[in-house]
């Protein structure tokens, strides 16, 4: 096994990064690790709205997703409809703002540090991937 797939399955390393490896490359370590990925193109969001609809897309959200910063929050702190040892959310072409305000921005970055906080405390990666 890879050191990049050894690397992926460590909850400890688990966290919100550039990625700094092709696509390809990526999906091909999450495969071998048995990941589930979820790929957001963000080149066209412009504003929250945008923002949570390519998400919620990516991960296949359930009808419940309410189209808002907490619905984001329960969803990828509970993606039972896609059962993994371990996940990747890569977020492409969002360049630095992610299509958000500077205030939505945070808002966002700190649910995805709330959300690999809780997989590590359920033992599973949540690997996410700014490209």
């Amino acid at each position: 096994m890879s050191e990049v797939c050894e690397r992926l399955k460590d909850v400890n390393e688990a966290g919100v990064y550039q990625l700094a490896c092709s696509l390809e490359e990526l999906h091909g370590y999450a495969a071998q690790a048995g990941f589930a990925v979820f790929e957001a193109d963000l080149a066209q969001v412009q504003g929250k709205g945008e923002f949570l609809a390519a998400i919620a897309r990516a991960i296949a959200a359930p009808d419940w997703f309410g189209h808002n910063f907490d619905a984001l929050a329960d969803s990828l702190c509970d993606v039972s409809w896609r059962p993994a040892p371990g996940y990747a959310l890569v977020l492409c072409n969002g360049a630095d703002t992610l299509g958000l305000s500077e205030a939505e921005r945070g808002i966002a970055m700190g649910i995805f540090a709330d959300t690999v906080t809780f997989w590590k405390s359920q033992g599973k990666p949540f690997w996410i991937f700014l490209f």
